[in-house]
């Protein structure tokens, strides 16, 4: 049978580009197992000055201290507490010097939304990660995100709110291999489904069926 050039090319084009993408994954993954691995390092690490932005993520789950000049607002996100309790965290805007740059500060968990701390600032002792941002998950996944705020997570929370969650590296998420075999699966159904369809096109091109004859 001979098979028709154009669509093979495209099929077969189509079938590389699944591979690829499934590789490129599996390297991701060693990338993020060695990343996890120097994030649980940081925390065993000695306390640090909170970085000054710009910086990237090489900081994540360190200790640090920073101080909060002035609260210049709160938000609220839906959080777990230290002793796992569900709840909103309360993350306070500070301003930490005389530039107008401010630092972000989860102060804690609250059992109920609406709360406004009575926290006004001061020294802060905790753990670093990122900040919540609204990047979509699939920008995320083929690494268009930029750089991210980073936020301390307070070890003393404001008064009346319970400690957040400390930061903790084995959340850190590494799907690569999954997102491999997932990649290597529609590879294998595109070469399936276009062998079938290849068979199913050699069997009607050898019995056509034409109109019936007087």
């Amino acid at each position: 049978m001979k098979l028709p050039v154009i669509p093979t090319v495209i099929v077969a084009l189509a079938i590389a580009a699944m591979i690829g993408l499934g590789i490129w994954q599996l390297d991701r993954r060693g990338q993020k197992e060695a990343m996890i691995a120097r994030y649980a390092g940081n925390s065993a690490l000695p306390v640090m000055a909170f970085p000054r932005p710009p910086v990237g993520d090489e900081h994540l789950f360190r200790r640090a201290s920073a101080m909060c000049l002035e609260v210049t607002g709160w938000s609220e996100q839906a959080g777990r507490a230290e002793n796992g309790a569900k709840g909103w965290r309360h993350i306070a805007e500070c301003r930490t010097g005389v530039e107008a740059l401010t630092t972000k500060f989860d102060m804690g968990v609250s059992t109920a939304p609406g709360v406004v701390p009575v926290w006004k600032g001061g020294e802060v002792t905790g753990s670093i990660t990122q900040a919540p941002d609204s990047t979509p998950q699939i920008a995320a996944l083929f690494g268009k995100r930029g750089p991210r705020t980073l936020m301390l997570v307070s070890e003393t929370p404001a008064p009346g709110l319970a400690e957040s969650a400390r930061p903790d590296p084995s959340s850190v998420p590494n799907n690569h291999l999954a997102y491999a075999v997932q990649w290597f699966l529609f590879a294998l159904a595109a070469a399936v489904i276009y062998v079938l369809a290849l068979r199913w096109r050699g069997r009607k091109a050898a019995h056509p069926s034409g109109p019936p004859q007087s």
